[in-house]
């Protein structure tokens, strides 16, 4: 079972990126995927997570109206659409998923996912 990460980079402030995370190894499509980051000297914090059965998307409260995270369960991959990038989103962006089906309240919570990716890392500078 893999999460593959990739999509990261150096972008200016105001910039865009756009993350990936496909999943191998078995289907994820009626799990949770999400996003989480740990910026340099910070705790890993929740970015977004979507459970394939709600309306939309979490995103957390930093991100909301610049990070969209969707997903393709045809590809059981998730993307992180990230714009008006900011230098405190200077970042490693982890994609995770869980084992099974996960509360609401427990999509925030990165010990709700049983597998991760490897990280990849966005750089926001000048």
């Amino acid at each position: 079972v893999q999460l593959q990460a990739s999509g990261g980079g150096l972008v200016q402030p105001g910039g865009s990126l756009r993350l990936s995370c496909a999943a191998s190894g078995r289907s994820f499509s009626r799990n949770v995927m999400a996003w989480f980051r740990q910026g340099p000297g910070k705790e890993r914090e929740f970015v977004a997570a979507f459970r394939l059965g709600d309306s939309s998307p979490k995103h957390a409260d930093s991100v909301k109206g610049r990070f969209t995270l969707s997903r393709d369960k045809a590809k059981d991959t998730a993307y992180l659409q990230m714009n008006s990038l900011k230098p405190e989103d200077t970042a490693v962006y982890f994609c995770a998923a869980s084992a099974g089906w996960i509360i609401l309240s427990a999509m925030r919570d990165s010990t709700s996912y049983g597998y991760w990716g490897q990280g990849t890392l966005v750089t926001v500078s000048s």
